[in-house]
């Protein structure tokens, strides 16, 4: 998972997972890319230690500047089975990992590469980056891109970003809700690392579980959302974190989570 271009970087800190992309100097997705990311959310899913995950763009210009279109002209009449499918998968895996995820953006975001920050929980961005889903200027479109975008910053937006493929600035992006913070000063990873580093000293349990409470919010139906959260407020109570950390509370220390 780690090595030249179309791979990606895997770190593990403590109880934070760093995943850099190493696509080239524009981050480009392509094909092997897209297996390297594959294969390094699935360890990054077994490690039960980690807390947190930052996504990032490594040392490329770009986060990342979208799918490599050099692909294209070989897989047009077999695209579903050659990138679609694969790709949808390896996304929707990012935005399904258990623990909470950060984007850090300290280069553009566009097409595909907004969309893999689509699936992560947050965004933070560097200021005077941008960010679009940019696949109309060429007669593309972004299909899950379109779908989370609307979801995050409502439709009207989402449609004028989709329609005329124009990047937003840093600014509008937080005025929008499209990401979590800009950062002035500093890179966004820094600013990433020190989130994560917040989030993981929380209750991994916790987090966890509202993480599902969350996306089910969007997913599923009131009842059915309110069904879930009284499961999960069972195992908050059942767990030894909870009672860890009122011990800790009260002692006036540190707590010492073990997810659990």
């Amino acid at each position: 998972m780690t090595g030249g271009p179309g791979t990606v970087n895997l770190e593990l800190v403590g109880h934070v997972a760093e995943l850099g992309l190493a696509g080239g100097p524009l981050n480009l997705v392509t094909g092997d890319l897209l297996r390297a990311l594959n294969a390094a959310l699935d360890k990054v899913s077994s490690k039960v230690e980690v807390r947190c995950l930052v996504v990032h763009g490594g040392s490329a210009r770009a986060f990342c500047a979208g799918s490599d279109m050099n692909e294209f002209a070989a897989i047009a009449k077999d695209a579903s089975e050659r990138k679609i499918l694969f790709e949808d998968m390896v996304v929707r895996k990012l935005a399904r990992i258990s623990v909470p995820t950060i984007a850090a953006i300290d280069g553009p975001a566009l097409g595909g590469g907004l969309e893999l920050a689509l699936a992560c929980d947050l965004r933070v961005c560097r200021r005077g980056t941008t960010l679009g889903l940019t696949e109309s200027r060429v007669g593309g479109l972004a299909g899950n891109g379109a779908v989370r975008l609307a979801r995050l910053i409502g439709p009207a937006r989402a449609k004028q970003m989709l329609f005329t493929g124009e990047p937003v600035s840093a600014q509008t992006a937080l005025a929008w809700g499209l990401v979590n913070e800009v950062i002035d000063t500093g890179s966004a990873l820094d600013a990433a690392r020190r989130l994560a580093a917040t989030m993981a000293a929380r209750g991994p349990l916790s987090n966890r579980l509202a993480k599902q409470l969350a996306d089910a919010a969007h997913d599923v139906a009131l009842d059915a959302a309110l069904s879930m959260s009284t499961v999960a407020q069972q195992k908050i109570f059942d767990s030894d974190d909870l009672h860890e950390g009122v011990a800790a509370f009260f002692a006036k220390r540190e707590a010492r989570f073990a997810g659990r």
